[in-house]
């Protein structure tokens, strides 16, 4: 199931330990009918041809009952951005590392530009939350 903008809402405003969801800041003009835009973090040039890592300005903490999707704004995929790497284990939390190649002409994308939606999508039955190398993560990490 993909949550609704309201079930969203509620799950930010939700007290810890019942499925808490953390979107820091939490803009509402970000929030959209069934997913939520993520912004970048700085100001940086996509050059054509080539992958830029871009950190996004949010951070995201999702309990293990909550997984996301990442999807390219189609504003930015109309002008030849694709995005790699698109999707947020449960139990993540930090800022997420965006793979934007750009196929178009040379693009800068500024800080609090809205870039990406994470669709968020409910995770049925118990499982372990993520606990990886890229948990807390802060700003652009490269791979480890």
């Amino acid at each position: 199931m993909i949550l609704s903008a309201s079930e969203i809402v509620h799950r930010i405003q939700c007290e810890p330990g019942e499925g808490k969801l953390v979107i820091n800041p939490y803009l509402r003009e970000c929030q959209q009918p069934a997913s939520y835009d993520l912004r970048a973090a700085s100001d940086i040039a996509l050059a054509q041809g080539k992958c830029t890592l871009v950190p996004t300005l949010e951070w995201v903490e999702l309990p293990t009952d909550l997984a996301g999707t990442l999807r390219c704004r189609s504003s930015f995929g109309r002008q030849g951005i694709l995005l790699g790497a698109g999707y947020v284990d449960p139990g993540f939390r930090g800022q997420l590392t965006l793979c934007l190649t750009n196929m178009g002409n040379d693009l800068v994308v500024h800080k609090n530009d809205r870039i990406v939606q994470m669709i968020l999508h409910e995770v049925r039955g118990r499982g372990n939350g993520y606990s990886g190398r890229y948990q807390d993560s802060i700003g652009a990490v490269e791979a480890k």
